[in-house]
């Protein structure tokens, strides 16, 4: 009776905490909304970017201390600490678990452009942070591609999804990758950084209801492996496949978060 009463109490604490961290997200997404929107109208471009990209930077930082100071995260993200020094343009490209690995990465490397559906940028939780940080929607791929490797010629750091969405349920390791990771880093000759994103839990998942309490505390692991670039005389089809095989081949190694199959 005791241990069913302390897993009782334990099951509501999470819960609570849980709740309180979809209310954060949804107080943070319409302030940081409120205050991008009249930056963006206010402020010349360049100076309202860089307070966008300070201002969800720093909202998701204080998420992820919340996640750990209440013992429901715990977050291996060293590497990314490392790369965020790291001159130049890039673009990062992780592999797409849950809904919040662009989190994580942006918590840790501010000026980070993102590749995002056309859609957040008209949702009102987060429209208005990712339109003032300068986001680029995907709505249309051409004007994407065209937009993306403009800002990489200009010095740019990209993050880019190769996945194009997240992990399907059913996937063994990772979703077939799209050829625009291809085509930016060849059009553009900047280097593709692969982030490695591993976690015991498949929590905001596609296709994982939102409420839906995993067993905590969560753990993640980031790691970042060595550039790639995708030569000039390589056919972009061939380049995908194998940069997908190479995911794969680091995504299947033994690892205590490796992704568990399931049912």
């Amino acid at each position: 009776e005791q241990l069913l009463g302390d897993t009782l109490i334990k099951y509501c604490y999470e819960w609570i905490l849980m709740a309180l961290g979809f209310v954060y997200w949804a107080l943070a997404g319409l302030g940081i909304t409120v205050i991008g929107t009249v930056l963006y109208r206010l402020l010349p471009k360049k100076f309202s970017i860089r307070c966008g990209r300070f201002l969800l930077s720093q909202a998701f930082r204080f998420f992820i201390g919340y996640l750990k100071i209440t013992h429901l995260l715990i977050l291996d993200d060293s590497d990314l600490k490392i790369l965020a020094k790291k001159p130049g343009p890039m673009i990062v490209a992780p592999n797409h678990i849950a809904l919040w690995d662009a989190v994580y990465l942006i918590a840790q490397i501010p000026d980070l452009i993102c590749i995002m559906k056309g859609a957040i940028l008209r949702n009102p939780f987060l429209g208005g942070g990712a339109l003032v940080a300068g986001y680029i929607p995907n709505d249309s791929a051409s004007q994407m591609l065209i937009s993306a490797s403009h800002r990489l010629k200009n010095g740019a750091k990209l993050l880019y999804f190769p996945e194009g969405t997240r992990t399907k349920h059913d996937a063994e390791w990772l979703n077939p990758f799209t050829n625009g990771v291809a085509v930016l880093s060849k059009h553009a000759s900047a280097p593709i950084i692969p982030v490695f994103i591993r976690s015991n839990s498949r929590m905001f998942e596609k296709g994982r209801p939102l409420f839906r309490k995993p067993d905590f505390p969560l753990r993640i692991s980031l790691t970042v492996g060595e550039a790639i670039y995708c030569p000039k005389d390589e056919q972009i089809e061939q380049f995908s496949k194998q940069l997908e095989s190479q995911y794969i081949e680091e995504l299947a190694k033994p690892h205590p978060l490796r992704r568990v199959q399931q049912s």
